[in-house]
């Protein structure tokens, strides 16, 4: 054969040997791309071009840039990057800071095109000045009233350390937080930095709105590193460990700084809306509760003593029933509404709503759905009165709907709620009756009956395990302020044994004698029981078997709830801590939990069953050539 032809068939032979047993087209890709050279070079001093160029040595793309990337200073005008071909373009639209150090942090958002390997937490960089700065700071932001890791909140330094740098000037670097919680800040100098963390409303990287969650503390951080080593494990396949490597690597520190992020309560007071969602009612919200009520002027009808208000616990809702049904028959209720309100220097001063509501249905609407209820009635009697059965000859007036929250099986330390759709002008406790039963016998019990709400009331008794009670009330024993009554009612319910139940016993060290709230959250991360004491021990009885969660948090001010914080006074939202191992409860046992609530970083305490901010997936490269080569019973060696 012709040397000619050889050379023409050998790249021919040598393809087919390569692909030998592969007939499906060989082995995936399983290389992540990598930088080929970038312009200006990857950590070049002395730049001052904004236009940034990175070459790699396949086709790649870039994920989500807008929030992935994080480009440190801050760019207060969006710079544009985009990932098309072999290279990534990046323009900067501010202008660059002498002496300062850019970091362009990609984090997981470059991946080749084809086979999505990604390159990992790739980080470029360039000085202005004659240096590179490369300290690095990393934490975890959380929140405050439930210690859920936060996502994508930023977090930044500042050189400054006044508090006034925060709520006046951009952060000197920043980061981003990952799904964890997680954030690092990169290219720092050498120097002291007060951190913090914003959710940032209005792009402009410091605190300018209340509205805005944020977290700081008073702690000075000094960036430092040293050399370290880390495991890397390099498996043979998807079940046998081939070896375990230790990396070199420079750790910096500090590595855990923790910030607990709250969002301060509103104290300016807006109006947002009125609203008549029906046509007894309507509710006015406000953004801000105030010690004295509206003021309501009527200018279509007349406001004095029209209304029965109710309020909710923190006066920013104001609900008012109309008493007079003439009222509510009315469709337009025009009115003038004065409330002290936040001006535009932040003061409070009254101010004057002109509004005007109107129901859902109007009044002939509802007159014509009410005459088609009574004609269908009435069709209905009609047809009892022709097969000689009981009929009505007269529309009955719907009862009040009271309604009794009353299980049929009870714990002993729970209570029976009624609540009406409606105000009520009569509730009469002589009318209400609970009876208990000893052996067959049933003798009236005592009881106390109180409102603990709006519209809401709670009967509270000596629960006795293991025993069966009846309520009863009489018709009339309520009766609303349109003189509606409600219809006479019987509920039986059993109180559980004891047999039925846990109890836990809490030990604390480390907290003194502060007020502390302790709460038996269920898998949903929801209390389910609370103890409040200044002791170090608590105590939850009558527990139902399960797994269950402890949370405690300090309660600064003795008010009985959890408070967030004022970065204008210095305060932190009351500390929260949650216990970092589930309790299971089995029925007849008693669980004794010993905790030291500070003993264990908070970013480490919350149980991840119950943290509902899960971490991000992992990119990763997807190693389906090991599946190939046991599919086609052959070993893969990544390095052939």
């Amino acid at each position: 054969m012709p040397l000619a032809a050889l050379l023409f068939l050998s790249p021919t032979l040598f393809f087919s040997c390569a692909r030998m047993g592969n007939p499906d087209g060989g082995w995936y890709d399983e290389t992540p791309p990598k930088v080929l050279g970038a312009t200006p070079e990857d950590k070049a001093i002395n730049v001052n071009s904004r236009k940034i160029k990175i070459f790699f040595d396949e086709f790649i793309k870039i994920d989500n840039p807008t929030e992935k990337v994080v480009i440190s200073p801050p760019q207060m005008e969006m710079p544009e990057i985009s990932g098309a071909g072999r290279k990534i373009e990046i323009e900067l639209k501010d202008s660059l800071r002498p002496n300062t150090t850019y970091t362009v942090d990609f984090s997981d958002a470059i991946s080749d095109n084809n086979e999505g390997n990604p390159l990992g937490n790739f980080t470029y960089s360039f000085s202005t000045g004659t240096e590179i700065d490369t300290f690095e700071v990393s934490g975890y932001v959380l929140e405050a009233e439930n210690l859920e890791p936060i996502k994508g909140i930023l977090v930044g330094l500042y050189d400054n350390p006044e508090d006034s740098a925060f709520t006046t000037t951009p952060f000197l670097r920043v980061s981003r937080t990952d799904g964890s919680g997680h954030f690092t800040i990169k290219g720092i100098a050498p120097g002291n930095y007060r951190v913090y963390a914003l959710q940032d409303a209005d792009n402009n990287y410091y605190f300018n709105q209340k509205s805005e969650k944020i977290a700081f503390n008073n702690d000075i951080i000094t960036p430092s590193s040293r050399p370290d080593t880390r495991p890397d494990t390099i498996w043979r396949d998807t079940l046998h460990l081939e070896r375990i490597n230790m990396i070199p690597y420079m750790h910096f520190y500090p590595d855990d700084i923790t910030l607990i992020a709250f969002t301060e309560k509103q104290t300016d007071r807006f109006f947002v809306k009125a609203e008549r969602k029906e046509p007894d009612h309507f509710t006015l919200f406000f953004t801000n509760g105030s010690d004295s009520l509206p003021n309501i002027k009527g200018i279509n009808f007349d406001a004095n003593n029209a209304f029965v208000v109710e309020t909710n616990e923190t006066n920013d809702t104001i609900t008012y029933w109309l008493r007079d049904t003439a009222l509510i028959n009315q469709d337009t209720l025009r009115m003038d509404i004065s409330f002290m309100g936040t001006d535009t220097l932040g003061q409070l001063c009254m101010q004057t709503e002109n509004t005007e509501l109107l129901p859902k249905l109007s009044y002939e609407k509802r007159l014509k759905l009410q005459k088609k209820e009574i004609d269908e009635w009435k069709k209905e009697q009609e047809k009892q009165k022709k097969k000689g059965l009981p009929y009505d000859s007269i529309y009955p007036v719907k009862p009040l709907a009271i309604k009794l929250d009353a299980p049929s099986s009870l714990d002993p330390d729970q209570n029976i709620f009624f609540s009406s759709p409606s105000p009520l002008a009569v509730a009469d406790t002589n009318m209400i009756h609970l009876y208990a039963k000893q052996d067959t016998l049933w003798y009236k019990t005592r009881f106390k009956f109180e409102e603990v709400g709006n519209r809401r009331y709670q009967l509270k008794a000596q629960w006795l395990p293991g025993t069966e009670y009846s309520l009863e009330t009489d018709s009339a024993a309520f009766v609303d302020i349109y003189g509606l009554a409600a219809a006479a009612t019987k509920k039986g319910f059993k109180v559980k044994t004891l047999d039925d139940y846990a109890t836990i016993l809490v030990s604390l060290q480390g907290m003194g004698n502060k007020t502390k709230v302790l709460q038996l959250l269920n898998t949903s991360d929801a209390p389910v029981k609370e103890v409040i004491t200044n002791k170090s021990d608590a105590e939850f009885f009558y527990i139902k078997p399960g797994q269950y969660y402890l949370r405690l948090y300090i309660d600064e001010n003795n008010n009985g709830k959890w408070d967030t914080g004022s970065f204008e006074n210095n305060q932190q939202a009351e500390a929260t801590y949650y216990y970092s191992e589930p309790i299971e409860c089995k029925a007849k046992w008693d669980f004794n939990v010993s905790w030291n609530p500070t003993a264990q970083p908070r970013y480490k305490q919350k149980p991840e069953k119950i943290t509902k901010q899960k971490p991000d997936k992992q990119k990763a490269i997807k190693k389906r050539n090991i599946e190939r080569a046991a599919k086609l019973g052959i070993q893969y060696n990544p390095k052939n």
